[in-house]
C-alpha cells in the first residue's frame, strides 16, 4: 500500500496533474464569474435595448392548444423548447472564450530573440564581422575598425 501512495504522489507531480486541477477549479470559477456578468449585468442591459426581450423566456410550445405564461412552466410540462436559454448559453460561451483568449494572450507572451553577437564594420571593405575578431574574413586585412552602431542597438 505504502508503494501506491509513492506511486500516486510521482504522478501528481510528475504529471502535473495539480496544476491540472487547480486549472480546472479556476476555470469553474471564472466560468461563474462570467456567467453572472452575462446574466445579471449584460442581458438586462441587451434586454432594455431590445425592448424588454428577456431571451431566458423565449420558447416554442409544442403543445400549441396549451397556453403557458413561463417557460419555467411550459418547461414543467414537458412543452417547451427553449431557445432563449440556449442564446443566453451561446453569449456566456462567446463572452468566456474571450476572457480566456486575453488571459491566454496576456500570459503566454513571445519572449523577444536573444540578441545577436556584437559586430563591427570592416573600413577596408565595408563589410559586417564580429566585434571580437581581429582580421577581417571577407578582405583578410587588419582590424582596425569600430563598433557598428546599426548592429548593436544603438541608434546612429
Amino acid at each position: 500500500m505504502p508503494a501506491i501512495i509513492g506511486d500516486f504522489k510521482k504522478f501528481l507531480l510528475k504529471s502535473n496533474a495539480l496544476a491540472l486541477a487547480i486549472g480546472v477549479i479556476i476555470g469553474a470559477a471564472t466560468g461563474k464569474l462570467v456567467s453572472s456578468l452575462v446574466g445579471d449585468v449584460l442581458m438586462p442591459v441587451i434586454g432594455k435595448i431590445t425592448g424588454g426581450i428577456d431571451f431566458s423566456n423565449l420558447y416554442i410550445n409544442l403543445t400549441p392548444s396549451v397556453h403557458y405564461d413561463s417557460y419555467a412552466k411550459a418547461r414543467e410540462a414537458g412543452a417547451a423548447l427553449g431557445y432563449g436559454v440556449f442564446i443566453n448559453a451561446v453569449i456566456d460561451f462567446v463572452i468566456i472564450a474571450f476572457v480566456v483568449f486575453m488571459i491566454t494572450k496576456a500570459l503566454l507572451k513571445e519572449a523577444p530573440p536573444p540578441p545577436g553577437p556584437k559586430t563591427k564594420t570592416c573600413r577596408d571593405c565595408g563589410e559586417t564581422v564580429l566585434d571580437v575578431a581581429r582580421k577581417c574574413k571577407w578582405c583578410g586585412n587588419q582590424l582596425s575598425c569600430t563598433t557598428s552602431p546599426a548592429r548593436n542597438g544603438i541608434a546612429g
